[in-house]
């Protein structure tokens, strides 16, 4: 099981290219008709384990294993442009290695802050091989009673490790397929950060935004969420000083601190607060 975490971004040096290579330019991903998230509603992360959500909640993250929380809506977590952690089920010993993104001597990229290793999307037959298996992890959400899809790591192409490979189009054309697949399936489709792509969530067929860290005043990104989708954002901070900047939007969307490793509650560590 995934145990995301706040995301630590790394600053894109250059302007990413806008086309590559073996990329196609999908048509853009069909609306969906599911439910979104309701705004401005009680909110727990809980990717790193389920538990009994406390009292005022009603929209609830876990991860594609667990099972929904019963009258809530309920977003299912998929990590899907990385492998799980090495060693664990998921990780890249159960990943066909031609569909590893590999650096100039063939050796499989690992996203070091997580031990994941980097799927390689860079070609159409890729993405499809990669699309396979995370379809299947889509259809568990569907089958399981999720609302809505969480798919995390849009913003892998932001990584220093990926130096270019992966771009910003490789990502987009991905998604695509994802989101659409994802709405086939009745789900609605979150962008999981990458606020650099917000502009584009429409034809990206991604419904509402799931941010971690926007009031960190490194990123200070939570206005840019606002403005590309309104009050159907969710936001995720680690340090007091982001659920502040945060709150700020606390009467418009959802809003909560959690700690980094996202833990149960009841477990040393766990931490779990609100707007006042």
């Amino acid at each position: 099981m995934s145990l995301n975490r706040s995301r630590i971004r790394t600053t894109v040096g250059a302007a990413v290219a806008c086309a590559a290579a073996g990329v196609l330019a999908p048509a853009p991903a069909s609306a969906t008709s599911a439910a979104l998230p309701p705004v401005h509603a009680g909110f727990d992360y809980q990717i790193g384990g389920a538990y009994t959500p406390p009292s005022g909640v009603q929209v609830v993250s876990r991860d594609h294993s667990a099972s929904p929380a019963p009258g809530l809506y309920n977003i299912c977590y998929v990590n899907a442009f990385q492998t799980q952690k090495i060693g664990q089920p998921g990780g890249p010993a159960d990943w066909p290695s031609g569909l590893l993104l590999k650096n100039d001597d063939g050796d499989v990229i690992i996203d070091t802050d997580w031990d994941e290793a980097i799927l390689d999307i860079t070609t159409q037959k890729k993405r499809e091989g990669i699309a396979e298996k995370i379809d299947a992890q889509i259809d568990e959400c569907a089958a399981k009673g999720f609302n809505a899809l969480e798919l995390d790591n849009f913003d892998t192409f932001t990584r220093d490790v990926v130096e270019g490979r992966i771009t910003e189009e490789h990502a987009q054309t991905y998604i695509r397929m994802l989101s659409a697949y994802g709405h086939g399936k009745g789900l609605a489709v979150g962008q999981k950060n990458t606020v650099e792509l917000a502009k584009n969530h429409a034809a990206n067929g991604l419904d509402f935004a799931i941010a971690e860290e926007c009031g960190n005043p490194e990123y200070n990104e939570c206005a840019d969420y606002v403005a590309e989708f309104g009050d159907n954002a969710i936001f995720i901070e680690y340090t007091n000083a982001g659920m502040k900047n945060a709150c700020e939007y606390g009467d418009r969307v959802s809003v909560v601190q959690r700690d980094h490793d996202v833990l149960p509650e009841g477990e040393d560590g766990y931490v779990r607060k609100t707007c006042p």
